[in-house]
């Protein structure tokens, strides 16, 4: 049997700069990209129901669950198998995030939001965990164009939400790292890069040079 796949997860607030950065390392990696809420046909629909302005309410509960059963089918359709065929995954997003947005930012109880986690990962761990960490006010800065239903939440949200990831990674130092999010973003993937050669082995390769 080959190796499994290593599976880097990168996390962050609204505007953090975590979906470049996983672009940049997958693409370093010769990983698969992928993120959630989606990565597939029901986690892209899911996605659009979730972040959708709308005039009736998505109540709290309803989004921990749309965002676990979007998780569910991801890994079941994408991250196990890609991870048992040896391939490299980069996640946008992953449990993390339904903990902070929706246990520290929507308030709901940490062992329910924790207790739906562990259903829809059936037992799937990342190996690696990089927050990209940065003030809510200048993640404000960076958002361009209309926000979306979670990014129109307001700066207490916001508040809440960063202060429950730096929550998670302390907890958690043997699988988070915590990364400045306001470096230049050449730099900051070389750090990306370079915690993924020391932690989990195998040197990223290069980025492919497309032809212009």
């Amino acid at each position: 049997m080959g190796q499994r796949g290593r599976f880097v997860v990168l996390e962050g607030g609204e505007g953090s700069g975590k979906s470049t950065q996983a672009r940049r390392l997958a693409d370093r990696l010769g990983a698969r990209c992928t993120r959630e809420p989606g990565g597939t046909t029901l986690g892209e629909q899911i996605r659009q129901i979730v972040l959708a302005r709308r005039p009736e309410p998505v109540t709290a509960r309803a989004e921990l669950l749309l965002m676990t059963a979007a998780r569910a089918q991801h890994v079941t359709e994408v991250l196990r198998p890609a991870l048992a065929a040896g391939e490299d995954v980069v996640s946008d997003r992953y449990a993390g995030s339904t903990l902070a947005y929706q246990a520290y930012g929507r308030g709901l109880p940490l062992d329910e939001v924790e207790a739906a986690c562990r259903v829809a990962a059936d037992g799937l761990e990342p190996d690696l965990v990089v927050l990209l960490d940065l003030p809510v006010e200048v993640a404000a800065r960076r958002l361009a164009g209309g926000p979306d239903r979670i990014e129109a939440a307001g700066p207490a949200f916001h508040e809440r939400v960063r202060n429950g990831f730096l929550e998670l990674a302390a907890a958690d130092r043997d699988r988070w790292v915590v990364l400045d999010g306001t470096a230049p973003v050449e730099a900051l993937a070389g750090q990306i890069a370079g915690l993924v050669a020391d932690r989990l082995g195998r040197r990223p390769v290069e980025p492919v040079r497309r032809a212009r």
